[in-house]
């Protein structure tokens, strides 16, 4: 195989040749089985929800949400799984929606959050108020509706500040957003106070739980310290939760739920000036693929209550093992006290970027940010601490200088 792009075949190929050049595509991807990534996919390490899951998505593949009136198993899919979100998260049932992740997720909150501001102030020009640390998918959202974004310095302890975040908000503000945990340290904003700052001015509230929405709540009945961040804080308006991640389920599916069930209704697209007749969708999609939705509500009634809380003790055994074992090492220090299973480290003393090239050589998949390495620990995680915790004392104290690779989230243009 080459990097040259494949032009239209004049004939179609025998699927056996397809699937080996598939093969070779897929070499030089990462092993997320292995232990040695530590984003993009969260490994459960369950083989048997694994083959379930690949069941699930090869029988509903071909299915199409777009019209659930066509397919009464994905409505009834669609509902169950916001009734299990909004219960978690402490809402009504009904309340939200299933979406294609968490950028779809952030980009409903910033859209109702317009719409509802338009409507009841008269807001023309909106603006969304958010740490520094929030996720680059508000921006995004923000980019593509049209809203201002204002982002305000977080404070010493990586937490969203509520002082700036006030001088922040003005008239025109239609959302304050806080993270659950916010994704450079893992750790959880005070989402207490910055819900009673935007409730002191008539402006709406989101948490950005896309990473700690389903695994906050099985830390907390585990016993494990988690701040208070979901419908029971006073403020709290809607919250963004990926299944995808700590939900244990394949790519693509989130949740945005509200406090008001209405809200959800500003979600809706409906159009009949056409000759088609009405058009109608819940969320920014409009086919909406059924394999995910199906295989989120599969993982849910395999894992159960007991499974999830098997998995969350599994995960911070995993961030336990790993954070013990950095910190025991001499010249590096974890950024900050994580509230999760993701945190950055980084090094005054050592080139850290050059420490990432040697354990880039090793196998180990880290990602870089603008002030250290990356982790973000999943259940397996737990059977490589040892392993991964010998490779990074060594390069610490063996490497040579930084080749130079940049800090970087998601991928740029092809």
């Amino acid at each position: 195989m080459t990097d040259t792009p494949l032009p239209m075949p004049t004939a179609g190929r025998p699927a056996g040749e397809i699937l080996a050049d598939l093969g070779e595509l897929r070499a030089g991807d990462i092993d997320w089985r292995g232990g040695r990534s530590f984003s993009l996919v969260y490994n459960p390490d369950d083989p048997d929800l694994e083959r379930l899951q690949e069941e699930v998505g090869a029988a509903f593949l071909h299915e199409n949400g777009l019209n659930p009136f066509k397919y009464p198993s994905l409505r009834q899919i669609e509902s169950d799984v916001v009734a299990v979100a909004t219960s978690l998260f402490g809402t009504v049932p009904g309340a939200g929606s299933l979406t294609s992740g968490g950028t779809e997720s952030l980009f409903l909150a910033v859209y109702t959050a317009r719409e509802h501001a338009r409507e009841t102030r008269g807001v023309r020009t909106p603006r969304v108020v958010a740490a520094d640390t929030v996720h680059p998918a508000v921006a995004k959202a923000c980019h593509y509706l049209g809203v201002e974004l204002v982002t305000t310095p977080h404070r010493p302890d990586l937490r969203a500040d509520p002082d700036a975040l006030a001088d922040a908000i003005d008239d025109q503000t239609v959302l304050v957003v806080a993270s659950a945990p916010c994704y450079p340290y893992g750790v959880v904003d005070p989402v207490p106070e910055v819900a009673a700052l935007a409730a002191s001015r008539g402006v709406l509230c989101h948490v950005d739980a896309c990473l700690g929405g389903w695994l906050l709540p099985w830390m907390e009945r585990l016993g494990h310290p988690v701040p208070a961040w979901d419908f029971r804080v006073e403020g709290v308006t809607s919250i963004s939760a990926d299944v995808h991640k700590y939900g244990w389920a394949f790519k693509g599916v989130s949740t945005i739920t509200y406090r008001d069930p209405a809200m959800v209704r500003r979600q809706w697209f409906l159009y009949d000036d056409w000759p088609g007749g009405l058009y109608g969708s819940p969320t920014t999609a409009g086919t909406r693929p059924a394999a995910a939705m199906a295989g989120a509500w599969a993982t849910i009634n395999f894992l159960g209550e007991e499974g999830y809380l098997r998995k969350a003790e599994q995960v911070m055994e995993a961030t336990r093992g790993f954070l013990d074992g950095i910190r025991a090492i001499d010249g590096i220090e974890v950024h900050g006290e994580p509230d999760l299973s993701l945190f950055e480290f980084g090094s005054t003393a050592v080139d850290i970027s050059a420490v990432g090239d040697v354990m880039d050589d090793r196998g180990w998949n880290l990602d870089r940010q603008q002030g250290g390495l990356h982790l973000m620990l999943f259940p397996y995680h737990r059977h490589v601490v040892g392993e991964f915790c010998s490779d990074l004392a060594d390069a610490v104290a063996n490497h040579g200088p930084s080749r130079g690779v940049a800090a970087s989230y998601g991928g740029a243009p092809v």
